[in-house]
């Protein structure tokens, strides 16, 4: 029996003995490359900080970045996966927009390694998840949906859900009520009624009817803090090929099974009854029937702002792929998580800084003013709100210190030799890159005094002096944002119509300096962030 369980302990301690090998092989990957490598921890890598909530995600990021200076990329372990970490904007230009080839896709960490994937899953067959030809295929189907021409036919669906929270605001400070909010909360709604009626056709209203079912759906949805939702998302990174044969999917269910439901009777009473309305389940409707084009002679130009990103020869061309009813549901699952979670985000950030620099908010107050005065009586239009420039210097450096997409990444899916002067070597198939857009927007050698809130960065004098491959809110080469014109101009109507009516101030909850949750993968404030919407004229 003793010689039993000393084979067995013996045969345990062999197995350990192996597995911990194997670990530690894997951080040997840098130590063949020229390229300064942070030093790992055993199973955690370099994402301890994270996963022990010492730091939140802006900083891990920052922190890394700032390891190497000098250094045009470094290496770091993502747990036990090797990623090189691109810190030079030429170089992530390079790779990105010359070198695309090799990059094409997101890492697939949520999705499996395969470019199938489960007709049940949304994230799966969302755009942003799709790898190789189908990425490209539904890139160039959707892409017409978004140029500036079909963002002034959605113009006035977006403008009515401003116009609608800024009167829901007004009647409450005429009832007497304090309107002290935290912002992310208020701007979730306000982004959620937006894609409501952009992108499922359903007029909702947040505000007033605080849980509504597709309000409380959406947040079902998107509850990135759940504890089951952590252990999927950490064996989606770990081992994404195990992932996928279990199926894990970081969608609830439920919650995805009622959106579905929610656009195909929409489409079944849109097709039954003859019923157009300029959005997105009319256009996923044209995708449907082949006739959604870009329209010819359009040029594709930064008429939305100096964010905006232009349109890649990938999403110009044209395809025969017949699409699934579940593949064009699942955009709009991609344009709700962009609504809910990263549209919310930017402008909490925005309105902060706006209410701790009263003389820039002042400055955007008077030229909304000045454009009411030029309307005369008339509705605000898409054009309108496009020559304002000093609201759009206002959202391009909120972008630039608090873009919403912190970190952004790429998936090497054939082998690519760098080549930097006497720094050539091999970048294998498989790997990944992050780009660390919210290091590369606050690098003082980018710009100077980056801490500072600074409009004047984006004026006319000033922003032929920013280098383009160093301000990147909306990703980079042609597997950018392709809802950047929506989102701008989503910011722009809002802040519009509320600052019309009201400052934003601080008040005694309002955190200053503001400090970011430790727990999470995006920008959000340790205590929330909370304002409060002085009425101007009540």
């Amino acid at each position: 029996m003793l010689e039993v369980n000393l084979f067995a302990a013996i045969a345990v301690g062999a197995l350990i003995l192996a597995v911990y090998h194997h670990i530690s092989k894997r951080y040997q990957y840098f130590l063949s490359k020229p390229v300064p490598c942070m030093k790992p921890t055993f199973l955690v890598g370099n994402s301890g900080p994270m996963l022990t909530r010492k730091k939140d995600i802006a900083s891990h990021i920052r922190t890394m970045y700032d390891t190497y200076p000098d250094a045009k990329m470094i290496g770091f372990y993502d747990l036990t996966k090797p990623v090189y970490l691109v810190r030079d904007p030429e170089v992530v230009k390079t790779m990105t927009v010359k070198d695309f080839e090799h990059f094409t896709d997101h890492t697939p960490t949520m999705t499996g390694t395969g470019e199938e994937v489960s007709e049940k899953s949304l994230f799966g067959n969302s755009l942003f998840a799709l790898r190789g030809q189908k990425w490209r295929d539904m890139r160039s189907t959707l892409s017409p949906a978004f140029t500036g021409s079909k963002m002034r036919h959605m113009f006035e669906l977006v403008v009515e859900c401003g116009q609608s929270m800024a009167e829901f605001l007004i009647s409450e400070a005429k009832a007497g009520k304090r309107l002290e909010f935290e912002m992310k909360d208020t701007f979730t709604r306000f982004g959620n009624d937006v894609i409501a009626t952009v992108a499922f056709g359903i007029k909702v209203d947040s505000m007033r009817d605080r849980e509504n079912e597709f309000y409380m759906k959406g947040k079902q949805l998107l509850n990135f803090q759940r504890f089951t939702l952590m252990i999927k998302f950490l064996l989606m990174r770990a081992m994404p090929a195990l992932a996928e044969k279990l199926g894990a999917d970081f969608v609830d269910a439920e919650a995805g099974k009622y959106f579905t439901g929610v656009i195909m009777e929409n489409m079944k009473q849109r097709k039954a009854h003859g019923i157009v309305r300029n959005d997105m389940i009319h256009m996923l409707m044209e995708v449907r029937k082949g006739a959604l084009k870009h329209e010819k002679g359009e040029q594709e130009t930064k008429d939305a702002g100096f964010a905006t990103v232009e349109e890649s020869q990938v999403g110009k061309t044209t395809h025969s792929r017949i699409w699934k009813d579940n593949e064009l549901v699942a955009q709009c699952f991609i344009f709700f998580l962009a609504g809910f979670d990263t549209l919310s985000t930017g402008l909490t950030f925005l309105t902060y800084e706006l209410a701790l620099n009263p003389e820039i908010q002042q400055r955007l107050y008077e030229e909304v003013m000045e454009t009411e005065s030029n309307l005369d009586g008339k509705p605000l239009t898409y054009e309108v709100l496009q020559q304002m420039k000093y609201m759009d210097m206002v959202i391009s450096e909120s972008l630039r210190k608090w873009p919403p997409g912190i970190v952004a990444d790429r998936y090497c899916t054939k082998d690519y030799q760098f080549k930097d002067g006497p720094g050539s070597f091999l970048i294998e198939k498989g790997t990944s890159l992050w780009i660390p857009t919210i290091a590369i927007h606050n690098d003082p050698r980018y710009y100077p005094n980056p801490d500072k809130f600074d409009p004047e960065r984006f004026s006319d004098e000033n922003k032929s002096k920013i280098n383009p491959a160093a301000y990147i809110p909306f990703g980079v080469g042609p597997r950018n944002c392709i809802g950047s014109r929506l989102a701008l101009m989503e910011m722009k109507s809002v802040v519009y119509y509320l600052l019309r009516e009201f400052s934003f101030e601080p008040t005694e909850k309002t955190q200053i300096p503001l400090k970011l949750t430790m727990s999470g993968f995006t920008l959000q404030g340790e205590k929330g962030v909370w304002l409060e919407f002085k009425p101007r004229s009540i």
